[in-house]
């Protein structure tokens, strides 16, 4: 069964007075275990695409389903907490808090929900992306690739049915960035998450089960392993 559905998704915007249509009758679906990326020119809808299936936005029209459940018509408290308990996100940008340690950024997300034994969950998460034994350091004590480990940790501390990656290695050089493509590949297979990812990278389109090539905001592609 699919973990992230998209079913005849459009997503439009006004800019300018004028109607912009970002992602054009989009049908797309991510089972369990599987790793899909999505490819395509700046601006092809990729960031759009994942926000909607993170539930960070919704369509204007047609349906998004996460782990069965719609994001249109749910009140506010129920998609904090859907995307709370189904959803883990890692970006570009690692957007860690850099006065916290690496401890303190994975264990923040079971604080924020009042979670017990966040500290013990987030030093099994940290040993999990191979960074056991640097629990104590600040970010700014840490590597490119041990950042992104660090993001990848947090985003799976509430073990998310659902995992979405917005160019995860494009701040990251290409030794880096593959071997943090085949640790969010492992740690697909091993969790069964249904894993999305938006990126530029040949390595990444390369490495996963699926590859979408969007233009215009529209599905032009479909390559499966």
């Amino acid at each position: 069964m699919a973990l992230v559905e998209l079913r005849n998704v459009v997503k439009e915007y006004v800019s300018d007075g004028q109607k912009v249509r970002a992602i054009d009758d989009v049908s797309l679906s991510v089972a369990r275990g599987e790793m899909v990326a999505l490819v395509g020119r700046s601006g092809c809808g990729k960031s759009t695409l994942l926000n909607l299936a993170g539930a960070m936005d919704f369509p204007t029209t047609g349906e998004v389903f996460i782990d069965g459940h719609t994001t249109s018509g749910a009140s506010d408290q129920q998609l904090t907490q859907l995307r709370r308990d189904k959803v883990g996100f890692v970006f570009q940008s690692f957007q860690l808090l850099h006065t916290l340690s690496v401890a303190e950024n994975v264990e923040l997300p079971l604080l924020l929900a009042a979670s017990g034994n966040a500290r013990e969950s987030a030093l099994g998460r940290l040993h999990s992306v191979q960074l056991g034994g640097l629990e104590h350091r600040l970010p700014h004590q840490l590597s490119g690739g041990q950042m992104q480990r660090v993001a990848i940790a947090r985003a799976l501390i509430n073990s998310p049915k659902v995992l979405l990656a917005d160019e995860p290695t494009g701040n990251l050089d290409t030794t880096t960035g593959n071997a943090i493509l085949e640790l969010i590949l492992r740690l697909t297979r091993e969790q069964d998450t249904a894993t999305l990812i938006a990126t530029h990278s040949a390595e990444a389109a390369a490495i996963a089960d699926v590859i979408v090539t969007l233009r215009d905001g529209r599905v032009a592609d479909v390559k499966r392993k």
